[in-house]
């Protein structure tokens, strides 16, 4: 935090006024089915990214980006997204949101420190959305609640960015806690939070540099008739976390499904079968039973690779290797670790929860994914931190 006063100070001639910390991120199951408003289970982690900001005497706005070297800035009226600003968008976004609501914005000087680039995944690009708008409010002091933020934010995303406002990278940003994952259910735009305490074991996030190379286009399932083929599969059961699941006589779902194509309806029942990995990972861990939460998530893995069709074979030696390093012999149910791609898909990110004493093991064999396939990895041992909190 020092560090990040420092910097802004030499940039702008002034100390910052606010410094907000915003955790990284990154989904565990589910994050490819908000769009039939599902669940996600999320993890706000220590890869954090500092927002500095202060008070200018014109209408213009200052964005130093001191990690990529960086410097972009815009007056009031010219307030317009910009391809070429590339990370600064993120930020004016969050301007405009605020100015779309009302509020009177005054030129603000803004100091964005990260160590993990946006390029990275990891959830940076939406802390520094989250952090800036929690640094404006806080700066402007403005009567604004954490729902109006968040409609800020939305704004921003949906009317200047012109993208989707994925609510659960919004709320594992704000509401994320050690000790702890986050759950979203999209149906109700809401949150909630169940304890991950295993000091033993270690939460390694891997950057696997393989390319994203689509092969197929996920907005080919969302459109409105599918929704409307999984809301037909969804039935009121008060004993299932959130109160529902799809229907699991699979004879019902293929009579349902059948209508659909027969890529989409490999997809949609991908979708269904991952919303019962969500269910079976919160329930091991509200039961305290790793190894419940570790199956899901291994599962949910096989169903991305198989079925949804989103991963690589690059990804998955890893994740093969990682299955190999400790298994439990006596009880192939209940793993010891577990991993899973994470992130846009088709390629990149990866997740490995793992014995501390077999992460020297498992990074031996990032080494030698690198001298087989080519791609140095990077990796973090991450926990879970803290959601978004103003550190001066």
């Amino acid at each position: 935090m020092e560090l990040v006063k420092d910097i802004h100070k030499s940039e702008y001639g002034e100390a910052p006024s606010v410094v907000v910390c915003t955790p990284g991120r990154f989904h565990l199951i589910g994050e490819h089915s908000w769009f039939f408003k599902d669940k996600t289970l999320s993890m706000g982690v220590n890869l954090p990214v500092y927002v500095a900001v202060s008070f200018r005497d014109d209408n213009a706005f200052y964005f130093y980006f001191p990690q990529l070297k960086d410097r972009k800035k815009i007056s009031q009226p010219a307030m317009k997204f910009r391809k070429e600003d590339r990370w600064a968008n993120s930020i004016k976004a969050m301007i405009f949101g605020f100015m779309s609501g009302g509020y009177d914005i005054r030129g603000m000087n803004f100091t964005i420190y990260s160590d993990i680039l946006p390029s990275a995944g990891f959830g940076i690009n939406t802390a520094i959305k989250v952090g800036s708008a929690f640094a404006i409010r806080e700066l402007h002091n403005l009567s604004c609640t954490d729902e109006q933020l968040r409609q800020a934010i939305s704004v921003g995303n949906r009317q200047f960015l012109n993208t989707i406002n994925y609510t659960s990278d919004i709320l594992t940003a704000l509401y994320s806690n050690e000790k702890s994952l986050v759950l979203t259910d999209h149906a109700t735009q809401s949150c909630e939070q169940v304890p991950f305490d295993y000091p033993e074991k270690r939460i390694i996030l891997v950057d696997a540099k393989v390319p994203r190379v689509n092969i197929w286009n996920e907005e080919v399932i969302r459109e409105p008739e599918y929704a409307l083929l999984l809301g037909e599969l969804k039935e009121r059961k008060s004993y299932v976390h959130g109160g529902w699941r799809y229907e699991e006589n699979p004879h019902e779902v293929n009579l349902v499904l059948s209508v659909a194509p027969e890529m989409v309806h490999k997809k949609l029942h991908s979708v269904i079968v991952e919303h019962q990995y969500v269910l079976d990972a919160w329930d091991g861990l509200a039961k305290k039973s790793f190894g419940a939460f570790a199956r899901a998530v291994n599962s949910s893995h096989e169903n991305m690779r198989g079925e949804y069709e989103i991963s690589c074979p690059e990804i998955d030696w890893i994740l093969k290797r990682l299955a190999e390093i400790n298994p439990n012999n006596d009880d192939s149910r209940n793993p010891f670790n577990c991993g899973r791609i994470t992130g846009k898909g088709f390629g990149r990110c990866l997740y490995a929860i793992l014995d501390d004493k077999d992460v020297p093991e498992f990074r031996n064999k990032l080494v030698e994914f690198t001298k087989i396939f080519g791609f140095k990895t990077s990796s973090y041992v991450v926990e879970p931190a803290r959601g978004v909190h103003i550190v001066s």
